[in-house]
């Protein structure tokens, strides 16, 4: 169970997974959310299925290569969605190396990842409900989460998320995983920021 993995391997890089939907049926986000800093990852994916996320880990190892992969997603709690039905895939490389270990939340108790929602609550101020991701790329939602991560937080002793990840990964990993600092005076978290 996850909290005696938690104390047995005295893990830091707890990450919360989970997707942000768009219009049923059209593009949808994955997102990846660091506990212990609150920064977080998104990808955009094609459909809402189980290969998506795959070949998302797939290709975070290969920007990353295995060891730092290991230490940044060492253990994943998510929610047992269908896109997520697969854990073997996720849990271990092409080459059968274990990567991270899989979790997840009770049935019917997706609070149990409750930071990561709360931070959904930030996409959904430049991605409102209802709104269609069709039209959005990758590019655009790094865009998207370097504004969000650069948001300071008062949780965070008025540091932001990407300042705490840079600082525990080093900054080179931010830039790796399409992350950059954007300046407080051009920072936005509104719906405006991605209309093309």
């Amino acid at each position: 169970d996850f909290l005696n993995f938690k104390k047995e391997n005295n893990d830091l890089s707890i990450v919360e997974m989970d997707s942000v939907i768009g219009i049923k049926g059209g593009k949808c986000l994955l997102t990846l959310h660091f506990v212990n800093c609150n920064f977080m990852l998104a990808f955009i994916r094609e459909k809402n299925d189980s290969q998506s996320v795959i070949d998302i880990f797939n290709l975070l190892q290969n920007i990353l290569g295995l060891e730092l992969f290991k230490k940044l997603f060492g253990s994943v709690l998510t929610d047992n969605g269908s896109e997520f039905s697969n854990p073997a895939k996720l849990e271990f490389d092409e080459s059968g190396n274990q990567r991270t270990h899989i979790f997840y939340c009770d049935p019917g108790h997706s609070e149990q990842k409750g930071s990561c929602e709360n931070n959904h609550e930030l996409i959904r101020r430049i991605l409102p409900q209802g709104t269609s991701f069709d039209n959005l790329e990758q590019e655009d939602v790094c865009i998207m989460m370097s504004h969000i991560n650069s948001y300071k937080r008062k949780a965070l002793n008025d540091c932001s998320p990407l300042q705490l990840f840079s600082t525990l990964y080093g900054r080179n990993t931010a830039i790796n995983l399409g992350i950059t600092k954007i300046n407080p005076n051009k920072m936005t978290l509104k719906k405006d920021l991605l209309k093309k």
